[in-house]
């Protein structure tokens, strides 16, 4: 079982990487979007945008439920990194329990 579980794993962990990654050029686009360095109405900035907001704001919307209103200061994105942290250390210690 573990020629699949252990590549399943390490691929499952490659993904949320990934996603962690988009998720921080998410959140820089938009503090860049806020100061106007970036146009939200040029074409290829709208489609980037458009794409990392169908990606990240299903995990965000959630977890901003829960959380605090701080006066404009959104801290959803960093409950969410340290969530896939957590996750991402139970993956990796379960990959480390099978042997190679």
């Amino acid at each position: 079982m573990d020629i699949i579980f252990v590549p399943l794993l390490t691929v499952i962990i490659k993904i949320i990487d990934l996603y962690q990654f988009l998720l921080i050029i998410y959140v820089i686009m938009g503090w860049l979007e806020v100061f106007n360095v970036l146009n939200r109405y040029n074409r290829f900035v709208y489609s980037i945008h458009t794409v990392l907001f169908r990606l990240i704001e299903p995990l965000l919307s959630p977890i901003r439920r829960f959380l605090p209103d701080l006066g404009g200061v959104d801290f959803s994105p960093l409950v969410l990194i340290f969530s896939i942290y957590f996750i991402q250390g139970v993956l990796e210690k379960i990959v480390h329990r099978f042997p190679a």
